[in-house]
């Protein structure tokens, strides 16, 4: 199901303090840049409330980097170790992972096709759910294409992250122009 509110149903509400450059409570700064020097800021639980600490967060700066989609995936890759997704010890656990890997994949590839490329990759992960959000400049809007021409090439990104993901949806940014693109998926049993 396309979306353009920011958050799922269950409004996850915005990112702890710190997490996204906005304070508690604030609306989330969406596709401005998180103030890191370095490509990638991990970082381990927030200290708020039980749901907050076992919230895991990461993010990749793609903006002006070449290869993003194959560097993308293995950062996300990297996160999947390290949140105990991967290894995986079931099939289903395995093809969890990898629909992680090809969500990133199509929204990586889209912000490179459509929106002059993405600007940051970022990760989050609870116990229940994983969300995948990629900020870029485009000012086009993500849509599954309709109808969906399984036999026909190309024009299948966002119809795979409609198909994979609990929900996904635009934020578009306040104070710039773009968008950030976000879905979520449910973590493995």
């Amino acid at each position: 199901m396309s979306t353009t509110r920011p958050y799922s149903p269950g409004d996850r509400g915005p990112e702890p303090s710190g997490a996204s450059g906005a304070s508690e409570g604030a609306a989330p700064v969406v596709g401005a840049a998180t103030g890191a020097a370095a490509p990638s800021v991990p970082s381990g639980p927030t200290d708020g409330t039980p749901q907050e600490r076992s919230r895991q967060i990461r993010r990749l700066r793609l903006e002006g980097e070449s290869g993003v989609v194959p560097l993308a995936r293995d950062f996300t890759r990297q996160a999947l170790y390290a949140w105990g997704w991967l290894p995986a010890d079931s099939a289903d656990r395995r093809a969890a992972a990898e629909d992680v890997l090809l969500v990133v994949s199509e929204l990586v590839t889209n912000a490179c096709l459509h929106a002059e490329g993405p600007d940051e990759l970022f990760l989050s992960c609870d116990n229940k759910v994983i969300r995948v959000e990629v900020s870029d400049r485009g000012a086009g809007q993500p849509a599954p294409r309709n109808p969906h021409r399984a036999g026909r090439p190309g024009g299948h990104g966002m119809f795979i992250v409609e198909r994979l993901c609990l929900d996904w949806g635009v934020v578009r940014a306040a104070d710039h122009p773009g968008k950030t693109v976000w879905a979520e998926m449910g973590a493995p049993a």
